[in-house]
């Protein structure tokens, strides 16, 4: 069995030494699978780096890593480089509480408000009875992505303290505890309510509890020195067919608010020793008790039509971090993170004591989906004929029928909006979680301009009778609709242009109530 108490030096000195540099191979067919595959999914997606790695039996038996840090650098991925590993956080979010919770210091059926007495929800009711556990599981009753514009784009000066404050405006779309919606906000109250619990900052606890007794040196979180971290992956965005990487982090990279619900960095190396801890279940590091917690099936979760034929899935649900599923009757644990050209996948077969660490810079959701599918399948159902090339022919068809259903609307015909047509919207607005907005005129028109999310800045235009608002950044992908209040008052709301758009850009949740004229 694996083992990472002491940290995994052994591991280290033997493994990770050897394939300190890009394209270092293990012997063994599992290496030589992982490699083909890889190279199958860098070619088709035109990745700009990617680092894969895979535990069979236990062990460490496939690590590839391909491409750059920053396309155009010449400096190799490695398995040492840091990556956003996402939503992958939740995870050890949940294994800081599940720490405390062996130590004593807190309940997962404590009432949240024990912890946090500032915490409030949209209804009395919930503040009152929300636990613990339910900041894990997706069962707040808010909508998908709810609030999630106070965490992205970064940066932004939204605090902690703000999301927990917003989340009393944020209104339910069903009733507490009654169905699945992913959320990040509660992510981060986790993240404070372990602060409390544990008398230390959630960074540190991090460290303390998860990172320490499992030898993952390489992680970052919280503030941290990039001269001192290593190789460090920059995410990429795609445009006109090329890979732009982000500029690079130097000094000091200040903590961000999301941290509990998707701002950790891990390299490879630290992945495959964080899976490597969950496959043993001798390894001391956390109780059997918690173990299990946190893969019971605390939510039931929706199986998609895409699990039924890949994978002939039957159940599906939310523990704590970790989706819960059958793939071909074989247990699967697993977790994907997306983050502004970041994109990471964990999965986890814990009967056949194997796991799989995909980290990839690049906008790259096809990719991790099509490469967690071959790698995954070579375990619990081999057959040549699923590689890269048919579950990518799968998916474009698939793309394919829903952009037929639902396509997105031709907004070509725009122009900008002129200061006499828009003399209604002019002003300075609120919502009572995103603060304050100004609609005012500007050089080039008139101006969409959010005062504590300074990304959020854009040009408003007219396509035909609607008004919708042009990002000023084009890394800001998800264009929005902008809905005028209804004659006699209300609010001005805004929605997605593309109905495929990232859920975190939650405009629906968005209610502006103008307050005064432009300066």
């Amino acid at each position: 069995m694996l083992r990472f108490l002491p940290p995994a030096a052994a591991l280290a000195a033997a493994f990770f030494a050897a394939s300190a540099v890009a394209g270092a191979t293990l012997p063994g067919p599992a290496q030589a699978f992982v490699e083909r595959a890889v190279d199958e999914a860098v070619a088709r997606y035109d990745l700009p780096g990617i680092a894969v790695g895979v535990i069979e039996d236990g062990k460490v038996a496939a690590v590839v890593a391909r491409g750059e840090l920053a396309a155009g650098s010449g400096e190799p991925v490695t398995p040492e480089a840091l990556f956003k590993i996402a939503s992958n956080s939740k995870a050890m979010t949940a294994a800081v509480l599940a720490r405390l919770v062996d130590q004593g210091r807190l309940r997962w059926d404590d009432p949240v408000v024990k912890h946090l007495p500032q915490f409030r929800m949209h209804d009395p009711w919930v503040t009152a009875n929300m636990q613990v556990r339910d900041l894990l599981v997706h069962n707040s009753g808010l909508g998908l992505g709810a609030g999630d514009l106070m965490l992205w784009p970064e940066p932004n000066d939204f605090t902690r303290a703000d999301i927990i404050a917003g989340l009393a405006h944020l209104e339910p779309v069903t009733s507490f505890r009654s169905g699945y919606a992913y959320d990040n906000l509660l992510y981060v109250v986790a993240g404070e309510v372990a602060a409390a619990a544990g008398g230390k900052p959630y960074a540190q606890l991090v460290r303390e509890e998860v990172f320490a007794p499992l030898g993952m040196d390489g992680c970052r979180v919280g503030s941290w020195n990039a001269g001192e971290a290593g190789p460090i992956a920059r995410p990429h965005r795609r445009v006109d067919g090329r890979n732009l990487p982000a500029p690079p982090e130097r000094g000091v990279v200040p903590d961000i608010t999301s941290m509990a619900a998707g701002g950790i960095r891990c390299s490879l190396e630290d992945m495959l020793r964080w899976v490597g801890a969950w496959l043993d279940p001798a390894q001391p590091w956390l109780s059997a008790e918690q173990r299990q917690q946190a893969w019971t099936g605390h939510m039931p979760m929706p199986v998609g039509r895409r699990m039924r034929e890949w994978d002939n899935s039957h159940f599906h649900a939310y523990g704590y971090g970790w989706r819960l599923s059958d793939m071909d009757g074989h247990w699967k644990v697993a977790h994907t993170g997306t983050l502004s050209g970041m994109y990471s996948s964990v999965i986890l077969l814990p009967d056949l004591r194997t796991g799989i660490v995909i980290l990839i810079n690049g906008e790259a959701e096809d990719a991790r989906t099509v490469l967690g599918q071959v790698l995954a399948k070579r375990y619990t159902r081999p057959d040549p004929a699923l590689d890269v090339a048919h579950y990518a022919a799968l998916l474009e068809r698939e793309h394919a029928l829903r952009r037929q259903a639902e396509p997105a609307p031709d907004t070509r015909a725009r122009r900008p909006a002129t200061r006499r047509e828009a003399a209604a919207l002019l002003g300075i607005w609120r919502d009572p979680w995103f603060g304050e907005v100004a609609l005012c005129p500007r050089a080039d028109g008139i101006g969409f301009a959010s005062v504590r999310s300074p990304r959020m800045r854009g040009r408003l235009m007219r396509v035909g009778e609607r008004w919708l608002l042009d990002w000023d950044d084009d890394g800001i992908d998800a264009e929005a609709w902008l809905h005028p209040p209804e004659a006699g008052g209300g609010t001005l709301r805004l929605s997605k242009v593309d109905p495929e758009a990232d859920f975190s850009y939650d405009y629906q949740d968005l209610r502006f109530v103008r307050e005064r004229d432009c300066p």
